[in-house]
């Protein structure tokens, strides 16, 4: 197989992506669930207009990169509630690492291993680079939920010191964000979009 045929192939692939479904619901188009492929793209988007609020000094193209490869093992693996329970995410994370070995494996040598190790450094958080990413995955959901005057906070019954607890990426590599957050999740406990503990 060519180099190009394979990374057509996985180009192909990436479409899967449309179709997995996510708990956000989109009220201006008939309240429909998002899917994984239009968070991705919001997220990248969010995370560029938002960069100038990086604790770090963050490299916005790695960034974006990060964002927009971050979901794709959800091809596989499929997307999880973000406060289901532990064991529910320790058995994802195992489907997810199998997922990024196919779908990375999809490219030839050496972009495979490349997004791959960038797959990764996502999912670890540990570089300023990382973080940042992560913490824009996470925040996404604060503003959606707002807007949708609780969304799947208050389906769920999901709680204030769940939402900070998910967000605390924004701490270190986003102050000014994690400033926001607190506010936002005092405005929704106020009106009943979370529960107050």
């Amino acid at each position: 197989m060519t180099e190009l045929a394979a990374i057509s192939d996985f180009i192909r692939e990436l479409d899967k992506l449309k179709a997995v479904k996510r708990q956000v619901r989109i009220p201006e188009d008939g309240d429909r669930q998002e899917n994984s492929a239009e968070h991705s793209w919001h997220v990248a988007l969010m995370a560029t207009s938002l960069s100038r609020f990086a604790g770090d000094d963050v490299d916005i193209a790695r960034v974006v990169q990060m964002i927009l490869i971050h979901d794709l093992v959800e091809i596989d693996a499929g997307d999880m509630f973000a406060f289901a329970s532990d064991a529910h995410h320790d058995e994802q994370e195992a489907r997810e690492q199998a997922a990024a070995d196919r779908i990375f494996g999809l490219l030839p040598s050496p972009l495979n291993t490349e997004l791959r190790q960038m797959w990764q450094e996502f999912e670890d958080a540990e570089t300023p680079d990382a973080r940042f990413a992560k913490a824009m995955d996470r925040v996404l959901p604060v503003f959606q939920n707002m807007k949708a005057n609780g969304g799947s906070w208050a389906r769920h019954g999901i709680s204030r010191s769940q939402i900070l607890k998910r967000n605390a990426y924004l701490e270190l590599s986003a102050p000014a964000l994690w400033h926001y957050v607190i506010e936002q999740t005092d405005i929704a406990v106020a009106r009943g979009y979370l529960k107050d503990a």
